[in-house]
């Protein structure tokens, strides 16, 4: 049987062409099936048609949960009505769109995020919906995934917009055009997220791009989710220590029991807006709660307060005694991304029985820092706003000192996680003794 190695690889058969395969099976790599030809493509609907369907759906799942817990806050024994309700939840449904809302004490400002989040989920899924139903699932296309995007966010847009007309007939005005931009941009840069998906081209990208881009995105997003967790978990630590006045501030709204259940529920919308708090306030910039005000590790200074559940957590001064340690929690944050990525590259690496270069290395765990800072300083932007005029028109971390804190730290972090990660691989680990050989018999 004739050798068969690299540098001469196996010839077809004598009168077997080498393009031929057997009947029935598919060329590698074609994961996609051709059309027959002649074939005209079934069951798609027009884009105008799907895109209006997909962005209402989008608007009310939305807003039905805004309305129900807006109008659970707003009920007590003998007020509040249905028509006013249902206003207040649209208002409600703008606000967490970013849309500011003008009242009497200034404007309002400060977003929900929970309710920002579900509209993201539900505008991410019409995106998925829309290409599916145009026939643009697989079409690694980037002209239909931006289209779909394009004609959810106008169909997204137009509702905003009468949203806005609705709420200023009979509440606080709002500015229809403002609305119309703000609903544009969400629905649009949302419903691009799931057509990218479903069109395939996300993945597209994902494999054109360099390697150390992908591992620097992917460790800087593990970097940052995680320093958003510790974030959750200090802000649920401090709510729950305060809970006796979280109570007391509750108890004291006198809606009874209906709108207390709602009253907990709007703070529970504002829960991610802690969670960022939390995570700045770990970071070191910190955030504010009113004009001239600073919750640091280093200073609280804080006046009068308004009556809000969710401000019950603050905390009275400034860390000290084994407090202190939180301060290593953003280090260690990015420790955990760095070990990560490297975990995964010399997985990799053993699997291909290659070796794992420092550059290869080095360049995303130094990459991750400034996208865990993008990262963190849109959620701070995103989470701050005002309740009011005068002293409350500030609240909120400032999102440039965020984002290069966390650039510094994460960056930082990953490294040493990264190095330290590669080096402990390296060391060999005590092996078996290796047995001598027998000596020779004599003639």
């Amino acid at each position: 049987m004739p050798p068969v190695t690299p540098d001469q690889p196996r010839r077809p058969a004598a009168g077997v062409a080498a393009e031929t395969r057997p009947p029935g099976r598919a060329r590698p790599g074609s994961g996609v099936p051709v059309p027959r030809s002649g074939e005209t493509p079934r069951g798609r609907a027009p884009l105008p048609v799907a895109a209006a369907v997909a962005a209402g759906w989008a608007a009310l799942t939305s807003w039905l949960p805004v309305t129900v817990v807006l109008g659970l806050a707003q009920f007590s024994e003998d007020a509040g009505s249905l028509p006013g309700a249902l206003r207040t939840g649209l208002a409600g449904w703008l606000l967490g769109h970013g849309v500011p809302l003008e009242t009497s004490a200034g404007p309002l400002g400060l977003a929900p995020l929970a309710l920002a989040a579900l509209a993201v989920w539900r505008l991410t899924r019409a995106g998925v919906h829309v290409s599916r139903a145009i026939g643009a699932r697989a079409g690694r296309s980037p002209r239909q995934a931006l289209t779909v995007a394009v004609a959810v966010g106008i169909g997204y847009a137009l509702l905003g917009a009468l949203a806005a007309v609705v709420v200023g007939a009979g509440g606080p005005p709002v500015s229809p055009v403002r609305a119309a931009i703000t609903f544009a941009l969400f629905g649009a840069l949302s419903a691009l997220v799931g057509a990218l998906r479903t069109t395939g081209v996300s993945g597209l990208l994902a494999r054109r791009s360099p390697p150390p881009l992908r591992d620097g995105v992917r460790t800087g997003l593990v970097a940052g989710l995680l320093l958003l967790g510790a974030g959750a978990g200090a802000a649920g630590l401090s709510v729950a220590t305060g809970g006796g006045d979280a109570a007391d501030m509750i108890g004291a709204y006198r809606t009874g029991v209906a709108g207390q259940a709602g009253i907990t529920l709007v703070s529970l919308a504002y829960a991610p807006n802690a969670t960022i708090w939390s995570a700045s306030y770990l970071l070191g910039p910190g955030f504010a709660v009113g004009t001239d005000t600073a919750v640091r590790t280093s200073e609280v200074s804080v006046g009068a307060l308004p009556a809000v559940p969710l401000l019950a957590g603050l905390p009275r001064g400034p860390i000290d005694g084994l407090g202190a340690g939180l301060l290593a929690v953003p280090v260690l944050a990015g420790m955990a991304a760095g070990w990560l990525l490297a975990r995964r590259l010399l997985r990799l690496a053993a699997e291909d029985r290659a070796m794992v270069g420092w550059a290869s290395l080095l360049a995303p765990a130094a990459l991750a820092g400034p996208v865990a800072g993008v990262l963190l300083g849109l959620a701070a932007a995103a989470s701050g706003g005002p309740l009011g005029g005068g002293r409350l028109a500030e609240i909120g971390p400032v999102s440039w000192q965020v984002a290069g804190v966390a650039t510094v730290v994460v960056a930082a972090g990953a490294l040493l996680g990264a190095v330290g990660t590669k080096l402990l691989a390296r060391s060999p680990g005590p092996g078996p003794t290796p047995r001598r050989p027998a000596p020779a018999a004599r003639p």
